[in-house]
């Protein structure tokens, strides 16, 4: 056995509740062994809380597992889990250290690895790895020499809901998405946003939202021999990425959640590949894989976060289904303050139909053919449906790394051509139909999709005609990239729609018969990398949408008055 080691990658701060905090680190091999000498060895994670004296709690320290099986990542949720030793041992000691609400905690974790000849972590109950191991209270002097830039990570628990469900205070939190690597001597410019993010803003923000493309496994996605296509390939990417060093300092002190757009796997992935190219099924695999270890594991993994449950105990067969999936979501819910937030996947479920053509598309997984067995564009409607009725019209927010609104002039323009070859939601009317109908139809206010992707920042506002709900209040706010190199490549404003209705390019969107049509404008549109903040303000119902570039200094841009200035824009919404 040896002595407690730095994380290879890591801390991240992940999923944060009023009492509960995921916390994510990875080991590397032990010993630098290679790969069959590393199958006998066993890594461990190994946590504790710190006091105010600034030494480690002993009686908060724990072990959790690194699991082989996902290159020797693990979780550990202070607050709920108890650990593998309190686990086996049983008795008064089997309960989880408790966290305090609107609290600031410090931790720190460390890996330890044992040997072990068994291949499969499942092999080997809690009972029998215990039994090999000393109690990990003997490691908190070693866990407080350890230097703190390694093994530390902070984070502020949440305060608790409020029990009417609607919020009375205000809210504040980072967005971003596209995170280019850079190459050579350019990755130091990749990872400069990241500074800024932390200095200028860690101290009253909640988390951050980071909205696709934290990766690119396809660097050079039209040169075959630069696309990730091995494990260790991917491995390196999140590797490079996340062990950045501004990257690194962030992630372990903000709550970051995280979700995946194209780059995460190939450039306009489309789940349609895997059936038609064995080659694309495997590489699927090993980036869903590479995903599963570095980004969902720290999110909420888990639907039903935030949506409330009927009032009789005893749930009918469709809520049953709604609020209880059997099998792991990659799309997850959470609440911070009583506001609530939709985490979408919108690329493992999307599929583009090329015979049927526009109307058989699909962006958040096909249609469900029986009201009990509820797929994601269900859960979605449902949880929209759940918000308005619990929480009247507090903000709702939808993550989506496809821009919702606005569209491309050339997704306006006649045929199913020009739709089909968009890599967002104009290419899958169907789908968008159906948030849209929901929102009408339930008079769904405030609702505000948070996007990324296109390498061109902006504000859209959309408007609603002729329905049963024309007062109602939505928004789209796209922010990217972190880190885009190429400007001159992509990511014109001029090449997205500015007025849906303006005859030059007109977007006008048909919902369903009686529900009228949908509108929007759009502006504020740069093209300079940045990260955004958004400060929620129920004094006056207002919400604010801030850009700043690299340097964490506001960016320029268009207001709805055609102002010119580094004022954040200034969002009305609907009383609540």
């Amino acid at each position: 056995m040896s002595s407690l080691r730095k994380p290879s990658l890591g801390p991240i701060v992940g999923h944060t509740t009023h009492e509960s905090c995921r916390l994510w680190i990875a080991a590397s091999n032990p010993d630098n062994a290679v790969e069959k000498e590393s199958e006998v060895r066993r890594t461990l994670g190994v946590i504790g809380v710190v006091k105010q004296d600034n030494t480690v709690d002993p009686d908060s320290l724990a072990y959790f597992r690194l699991h082989r099986g996902h290159n020797r990542t693990g979780i550990f949720t202070l607050g709920t889990e108890i650990g593998l030793f309190k686990a086996a041992q049983g008795g008064a000691e089997a309960v989880p250290y408790r966290l305090t609400p609107a609290t600031q905690y410090k931790v720190r974790l460390s890996t330890l690895t044992v040997d072990d000849a068994f291949d499969n972590d499942y092999d080997v109950p809690d009972k029998t790895l215990v039994g090999r191991l000393p109690h990990p209270k003997n490691w908190v002097d070693v866990l407080n020499r350890m230097p703190d830039a390694y093994v530390e990570a902070e984070f502020r628990t949440f305060s608790v809901p409020a029990a009417n469900g609607k919020p009375k205070t205000g809210l504040s939190f980072l967005v971003g998405s596209c995170r280019y690597p850079g190459l050579l001597w350019k990755r130091k410019a990749s990872d400069r946003v990241f500074g800024p993010m932390l200095r200028d803003h860690g101290k009253d923000i909640r988390f951050s939202l980071m909205i696709g493309d934290q990766i690119y496994a396809d660097m050079f996605n039209k040169i075959p021999l630069c696309l990730a296509d091995t494990y260790e390939e991917f491995q390196e990417r999140y590797t490079t990425a996340f062990g950045s060093r501004n990257m690194r300092e962030f992630l372990r002190h903000i709550p970051t959640y995280m979700t995946l757009d194209d780059h995460e796997i190939e450039d306009n992935w489309t789940q349609d590949r895997i059936n038609k190219d064995r080659k694309k099924r495997v590489l699927f695999n090993i980036a869903i894989d590479a995903y599963l270890s570095y980004q969902w594991s720290h999110g909420p993994r888990s639907w039903d976060n935030c949506v409330p449950l009927p009032e009789k105990k005893k749930l009918s067969a469709v809520q049953e289904a709604l609020h209880n999936p059997q099998t792991p979501l990659l799309y997850y819910d959470f609440l911070c303050e009583g506001y609530p937030f939709f985490v979408l996947d919108t690329r493992t479920q999307r599929f583009q139909d090329e015979q049927e053509g526009l109307h058989d598309n699909h962006l958040l997984g096909r249609p469900a053919q029986h009201p009990t067995e509820p797929g994601q564009l269900e859960r979605l409607i449902h949880w929209l449906q759940a918000q308005q009725a619990a929480r009247g019209n507090t903000p709702k927010f939808i993550a989506s790394s496809s821009v919702f609104v606005p569209n491309t002039v050339i997704s306006t323009r006649e045929g199913f051509k020009n739709k089909e070859d968009s890599d967002s939601w104009p290419g899958f009317p169907n789908t968008r139909r159906a948030i849209l109908d929901c929102i009408v139809e339930h008079h769904i206010q405030n609702v505000i999709f948070l996007s990324g992707d296109v390498h061109c920042s902006n504000v859209a506002k959309m408007t609603f005609n002729g329905g049963p709900s024309n007062e109602i209040t939505a928004y789209c706010l796209t922010s990217s990239a972190f880190y885009w190199p190429f400007p001159f490549a992509d990511g014109n404003p001029a090449d997205y729609v500015h007025d849906s209705s303006d005859p030059k390019n007109r977007d006008t969107f048909d919902l369903s018969e009686g529900n009228g049509t949908m509108d929007y404008t759009a502006w504020g549109f740069t093209q300079c990398d940045n990260f955004c903040r958004i400060d929620i303000d129920p004094a006056n119902q207002q919400l604010l949408f801030h850009l700043f570039d690299q340097s964490g200094s506001p960016i320029k841009t268009r207001k709805k008055s055609g102002a010119m200035n580094s004022a954040p824009q200034r969002l009305q919404l609907t009383d609540w």
